[in-house]
């Protein structure tokens, strides 16, 4: 299984390219500018990331981020993760990234998502993987501050696919951008919102996604199940979910295998992605070796994650039915 699972392309829906930078790398990009981190090794580095809540894991997170300065950083930041990728058989993927954790910094906007853009455009062109940026405003900054950085957005709006919502969710509730999501949807992004998972009113927040706001999908929400009018809502919209299995089980009391498995038993979409793979020691294959073997799902449950995922990304019909038809192919041989 592990085997067939290595080689089943793959779709990854949720993962923030901030938490993708790997220790090296982080040695790496601190030497290149001058900074000294508070680490004597790599080792002592991985030793420290201890997690039991998502506050902890962000505080960790954010502190990281200060070796990413110039536009050379975030292209090697990006082209890090889509060799990784490459090398699990993702074909697509959908990456967030934080504007906010960098500008709030003194880095501009434009050194970010250059950056990042000359990398997808040469990892298509060399790697054969294609990747589009999904750009996610911090829930726990003012709506005002997410509101300026959509605008500062604009004139990339050819690079960005949609917009998100990460970062500390207690007290930050969807409603909170709802004028900020509103003037993104005139301006012809895609939504998507991060509902975390066993956060204070986390069903709320997933019925304020999906009714008040209107995302098109929901990342993490396996909170869903806690209302069975919100999973039939989901399930009527079509929509679907960002899961991240080993993620979970560091920020909250397990993987949460069994909730997805009820998922996809009602009909729901579920995605199996990394998250922040460097911070949870595991990328996308990982995850799916560590769901199957809590699950025993079969050869065709997994192959059906991988459908559902690409069906549910932000992609032209065409594209999604190539994409399918690879992982359908792929499973007839296996």
């Amino acid at each position: 299984m592990k085997d067939f699972i290595a080689g089943l392309p793959k779709c990854e829906l949720h993962l923030h390219i901030e938490g993708t930078l790997e220790p090296e790398l982080k040695f790496e990009l601190a030497r290149r500018n001058g900074l000294r981190l508070p680490y004597a090794s790599v080792e002592q580095m991985r030793a420290a990331y201890t997690f039991d809540s998502l506050p902890s894991f962000l505080r960790i997170y954010y502190e990281g981020m200060r070796v990413l300065r110039t536009e050379p950083d975030f292209y090697d930041l990006a082209m890090a993760y889509l060799r990784k990728a490459a090398e699990q058989n993702v074909r697509y993927a959908e990456i967030f990234f934080d504007p906010q954790a960098h500008t709030s910094r003194g880095v501009p906007f434009d050194v970010v998502i250059r950056g990042l853009r000359r990398a997808l455009m040469d990892a298509e062109a060399r790697l054969g993987v294609r990747a589009q940026l999904i750009m996610c405003f911090l829930r726990d900054f003012q709506s005002e501050y997410a509101m300026a950085t959509l605008l500062e957005s604009l004139p990339h709006k050819e690079w960005i696919a949609g917009v998100g919502l990460d970062s500390d969710e207690k007290g930050n509730p969807p409603v909170k951008f709802a004028a900020v999501y509103e003037r993104a949807r005139q301006e012809g992004y895609l939504l998507t919102m991060h509902c975390d998972v066993d956060q204070d009113d986390a069903a709320e927040h997933i019925r304020q996604a999906v009714e008040d706001i209107g995302v098109n999908r929901i990342d993490h929400g396996v909170n869903l199940l806690e209302d069975q009018r919100l999973v039939g809502a989901v399930l009527e919209r079509g929509m679907g979910l960002t899961c991240c299995p080993i993620s979970n089980g560091y920020v909250t009391d397990s993987m949460k295998a069994e909730d997805i498995r009820k998922l996809m038993d009602l009909g729901v979409r579920v995605t199996i992605n990394s998250d922040d793979p460097a911070y949870f020691g595991a990328y996308v294959g990982e995850n799916l070796e560590a769901l199957q073997g809590a699950l025993q799902l079969t050869r065709d449950e997994l192959a059906r994650l991988e459908r559902d995922a690409f069906e549910i990304a932000w992609l032209p019909r065409h594209v999604k039915d190539a994409y399918q038809a690879e992982v359908d192919a792929y499973l007839s041989r296996g």
